[in-house]
């Protein structure tokens, strides 16, 4: 329907499943939910590569993007970028429409709500790693390796980061992405990461850890003994 395929297993582990057995009336559930979300969500992404150089920002070291005003804050994304020569920021969402055929299923039906919501979980996650596949053959067209990606909000980037990323990248009018006045997004399904350009192409690529999470103390997925599935 669009070019993506969702992961059953994905959308049960993030109805926190555990293997226990799933119910015939669950799995009919998923499966028309699952073809509703891919139906209805108009899915978009926009990506942007920026060459990246070590700055000083109040005597602590920074990232900056060359050719933008914009400084990246914070220990974390430093030691993402420290030895990149360049990133992409990116943003990717399921429009305002997945938002709506939620909120309109929490009015009516919450077992359809939540697993809707799942369905919508594991979408935008499928659309963020089409957007990195293309980030991915761009590195490689110029010799370079690509990192995981890091985004707003994990460790010490603080969220408010998002407003930066998506003024650079006009994701309102490209994309229909904006922010509330507290730096969630809107529409809800809907993210902005940073992916770098490592200079050693075949360097294994080292993912992103669950101490460097902003919802590490209140995963639902920690506690349960699993991850989310970005470590």
């Amino acid at each position: 329907m669009n070019g993506i395929d969702l992961d059953k297993s994905e959308i049960l582990r993030y109805l926190g499943h555990k293997n226990q057995a799933v119910s015939g009336d669950i799995m009919e559930t998923i499966d028309a939910c699952a073809d509703d979300i891919l139906r209805t969500a108009r899915y978009r992404y926009i990506y942007k590569i920026f060459d990246v150089k070590i700055g000083f920002r109040n005597g602590e070291s920074c990232i900056e993007l060359s050719g933008t005003n914009i400084s990246l804050l914070g220990n974390d994304i430093y030691e993402h970028l420290r030895d990149c020569k360049k990133c992409a920021i990116m943003a990717a969402t399921l429009g305002i429409e997945a938002d709506n055929m939620i909120r309109v299923a929490q009015n009516t039906d919450m077992l359809r709500a939540v697993v809707l919501d799942a369905c919508a979980a594991d979408f935008i996650e499928k659309v963020c790693d089409l957007a990195e596949r293309e980030i991915k053959q761009k590195a490689e067209e110029e010799g370079f390796g690509t990192n995981f990606r890091f985004s707003p909000g994990y460790g010490d980037l603080p969220l408010e980061t998002q407003r930066d990323l998506l003024n650079l990248l006009d994701a309102g009018r490209k994309i229909g992405l904006t922010l509330t006045d507290s730096s969630l997004m809107i529409p809800g399904k809907s993210v902005t990461a940073i992916i770098g350009f490592t200079k050693n192409y075949s360097a294994p690529v080292k993912k992103s850890g669950c101490d460097i999470c902003s919802m590490r103390d209140i995963c639902k997925f920690r506690k349960a003994g699993s991850t989310c599935g970005r470590n």
